[in-house]
């Protein structure tokens, strides 16, 4: 169970109280931080009748089980923890994706580790978020290197649980992504082995309840609409975005901006490349054992054919 407190919703006469509220869950990295912190999603959505909520989380598997219990209504994650998702029953729909960025996720030793690649990773510990996108990254990377799963001892653990594990030396190396990666370069003495150079690179992804989407089709595409808007802004102001999510986010304003200049922006509704993308990812999950059973991506893709033609 998830006990949610919002971060804040939208001052509203009441007398005038818009009926219908949108739930929106979020991570300190993402455009829906930028949208948060810049309250422009407010103001797209007040004239629809909406009022907004924001629930912060530290990472997708928890955002998504704060979904599946309906407690939040509409988020972003990287592009594994829906899938967990899905082979879990979770009533869920993809309903927007972004491009995944090569060097805003990666996996990492400390500078004196006698580790210099990943496939002297075998027998190692290495600690990750189950379910995330570094559980995909870390298959990779892996695969890559010509190691399974089986030949390390991966260590999961949440992204504040998996930094204290890795600085205390509990573990030998750590996958994580950004803003998590960017302060562990800053603050701590470390060297990439890894990123998503040289590797396909997953959609990161908005989903919904299956309900939520259904029921509110103008209020999806108008959140998507506004990503896409926002995305744009971003990738012309990085330092005017960092500036304003630093102090919202309670991190310096230069890792905010390495991170930001990492990500690459662009909301966009789910296409049938986009789909084929998402189920290789699915496959590989599936072959690794890590899901209990296959999944058929488009099975919980929302089909809005509005939403399709206008792109």
């Amino acid at each position: 169970a998830f006990m949610l407190l919002p971060l804040s919703a939208s001052a509203q006469d009441p007398a005038n109280a818009p009926a219908k509220q949108l739930r929106i869950g979020f991570q300190k990295a993402g455009l829906l931080a930028v949208l948060k912190a810049q309250g422009s999603l407010e103001q797209k959505l007040k004239p629809l009748g909406y009022t907004v909520s924001w629930y912060e989380f530290p990472a997708g598997p928890q955002l998504l089980e704060a979904l599946n219990t309906s407690n939040i209504d509409f988020g972003y994650t990287g592009a594994p923890p829906p899938i967990f998702a899905q082979a879990a029953g979770v009533n869920f729909v993809y309903v927007g994706a972004e491009p995944g960025g090569e060097t805003n996720e990666a996996l990492f030793v400390k500078a004196d580790s006698p580790i210099h690649s990943a496939a002297e990773l075998k027998g190692r510990r290495v600690a990750l978020q189950k379910g995330s996108s570094s559980n995909f990254l870390l298959l990779a990377v892996l695969q890559k290197a010509g190691l399974k799963l089986d030949d390390i001892h991966p260590v999961y653990l949440a992204p504040a649980d998996a930094r204290a594990a890795f600085e205390n030396g509990d573990v030998d190396a750590w996958i994580v992504w950004d803003p998590y990666y960017a302060a562990a370069q800053k603050a701590l003495a470390v060297r990439t082995l890894a990123d998503y150079a040289g590797l396909p690179k997953p959609f990161n992804f908005y989903e919904a309840t299956r309900s939520f989407a259904t029921q509110n089709p103008q209020a999806v595409r108008a959140m998507i609409d506004q990503l896409r808007a926002t995305g744009a802004w971003v990738t012309q102001h990085p330092a005017d975005t960092a500036a304003l999510l630093a102090p919202k986010v309670g991190l310096d304003a230069g890792l905010v901006e390495t991170w930001v200049r990492r990500v690459p922006y662009g909301a966009t509704p789910i296409d049938e490349k986009i789909v084929a993308t998402q189920q290789s990812v699915a496959d590989m999950f599936y072959r690794a054992k890590l899901i209990p059973k296959a999944v058929t991506v488009k099975d919980n893709v929302w089909r809005d054919q509005d939403a399709l033609t206008a792109r």
